[in-house]
């Protein structure tokens, strides 16, 4: 009989979420860059979503299953949800180009999705600092997912703006509208994780 709960290494599974949610953002890039297959690619960016919802419920039960835990268990639920909510948008953007029926891509959705793909990366090497305690480097990182935001929120109002000049179709006008929003919040969770991050390191550093 086990007296104590085996420790959970939490840390091992954000890493894995966040590979994850780079991996999907590296794709989305991909696919827009060569939009050709672009079923096939949408679903490989739906297979990596469906893996980060494994991964979230798995951060979910664990966390269920100890009382022991490395950083606060709100952070811990808190992360787990904003990783799973970029991973969802990347998604619902891939998702929605086949849905839309998009033929070609505009500047400004591959602008949009390789800036988050860059906030992505970034992100991905916080969790990997929050891990072994490089709480400076944490720090530094979290400034510049910060950084990222605030050009994607830009690169998003100009796109809006352009959108009235570069179609005439009410529709056309509608979906890009919607696609641009996606990635615009994707790269908000970004933010949402960097602050939670930059919380988690005033309590422990």
């Amino acid at each position: 009989m086990q007296i104590f709960p085996r420790k959970i290494d939490f840390f091992e599974i954000f890493d894995r979420a966040a590979a994850n949610v780079a991996k999907a953002s590296g794709l989305l890039v991909d696919l827009l860059n060569d939009f050709t297959d672009v079923e096939r690619k949408a679903k490989e960016i739906h297979e990596l979503e469906q893996e980060g919802d494994m991964l979230t419920h798995d951060i979910m039960r664990r966390l269920n299953q100890t009382f022991i835990t490395p950083i606060d268990r709100e952070d811990i639920h808190a992360l787990a949800s904003r990783i799973d909510d970029i991973l969802d948008l990347i998604w619902g953007t891939a998702d929605r180009l086949t849905i839309y029926d998009i033929q070609e891509p505009t500047r400004a959705v591959v602008h949009l999705a390789t800036q988050l793909d860059i906030t992505t990366r970034v992100l991905q090497k916080a969790l990997k600092e929050l891990r072994a305690k490089d709480y400076a480097h944490v720090q530094e990182h979290c400034i510049e997912i910060n950084r990222m935001e605030n050009s994607i929120d830009r690169i998003f109002r100009d796109s809006i703006g352009s959108l009235f000049n570069d179609f005439e179709d009410s529709k056309m006008i509608i979906k890009w509208k919607d696609l641009y929003e996606h990635l615009e919040d994707a790269a908000d969770r970004c933010e949402d994780v960097a602050n939670i991050l930059e919380s988690i390191v005033l309590k422990h550093a």
